[in-house]
């Protein structure tokens, strides 16, 4: 089960995991918990679904994501209570954050509820979310993170939590590596950034627990991302590593590991090569 916070968050930080999984029988679930309606629009034509004027991004974003859940073989999709129980509240600091439905004024218990139903259906061995500063910052990530921690525990005390959680991160050696890489670059993401502890994500690489290689993937992955277009425009910086880096950059996603026991590893550094590692994997697969 993975826990995202608002479309196309799937798609970028967890892509190739999800495609991976889904080939090898896992059940995997995915859990939106806001319809992102106050994203940026990268289609000229759709600007006027934006918050201030139709607000209708959300609606639109429902489609995106659908599409993109079809690029990865994903059928179990849902938004937290229902789409549209919760908002997405902006960047943190807005106005847009005090909203009557804002995901950030959520009520833990209440949100944490909905997603133990989910997990009382579906029983994850796995739960995959944020950090505890959402990956970025942004109070949704943050939310969802507090939310499936809080519905971890839940479950814990009535014998059904998940055996292992994991964080989506970035190791610090990647970034430094991005860095050097496009230090010269017209298209550097890092343009303004003067080093890589100064992104507000990147883990120590003694942090990160698993690094799961779906290198044969990384297509599904971009068609995923090129799913999300109002929020992914076709010039983004994600499309010009992909084309530089292909598969190295698309196929490949890392985690900390949050609870559970560190399973045999098989990846470098010791990582983890699997997140079921440590598991018994057939009692994940399908009927």
């Amino acid at each position: 089960m993975l826990v995202h916070a608002h479309p196309d968050d799937e798609s970028t930080g967890t892509g190739a995991t999800m495609a991976r999984y889904v080939d090898e029988g896992a059940h995997v679930t995915l859990i939106t918990c806001t319809l992102g309606e106050e994203g940026e629009i990268h289609v000229p034509a759709l600007a006027q679904l934006e918050a201030a004027q139709a607000d209708q991004l959300g609606g639109y974003r429902v489609a995106e994501l659908e599409r993109a859940c079809v690029a990865l073989g994903v059928t179990d999709h849902r938004f937290l209570g229902g789409a549209g129980r919760y908002r997405d509240s902006g960047m943190m600091g807005l106005p847009t954050n005090q909203h009557p439905r804002a995901f950030w004024q959520a009520d833990l218990e209440v949100a944490a509820g909905l997603l133990l139903e989910v997990i009382r259906e579906v029983r994850p061995q796995v739960l995959v979310t944020y950090d505890e500063n959402g990956f970025y910052g942004h109070p949704d990530h943050i939310q969802a993170h507090r939310v499936a921690m809080r519905a971890a525990e839940l479950a814990d005390a009535e014998g059904i939590g998940p055996q292992k959680i994991y964080w989506t991160a970035v190791p610090r050696s990647v970034l430094e590596a991005g860095f050097k890489s496009f230090a010269n670059s017209s298209d550097n993401p890092f343009e303004g950034i003067e080093r890589p502890e100064d992104l507000p994500f990147g883990s120590p690489d003694d942090e990160i627990a698993a690094r799961i290689d779906g290198h044969p993937l990384a297509a599904r992955k971009v068609a995923a991302l090129q799913a999300h277009a109002t929020q992914i425009p076709k010039t983004s910086w994600l499309f010009t590593v992909a084309s530089n880096f292909g598969s190295d950059f698309m196929g490949v996603e890392h985690f900390r590991l949050a609870k559970g026991e560190k399973g045999p590893t098989g990846a470098p550094n010791g990582w983890e090569d699997d997140l079921f590692a440590g598991i018994d994997l057939p009692a994940v697969l399908t009927s």
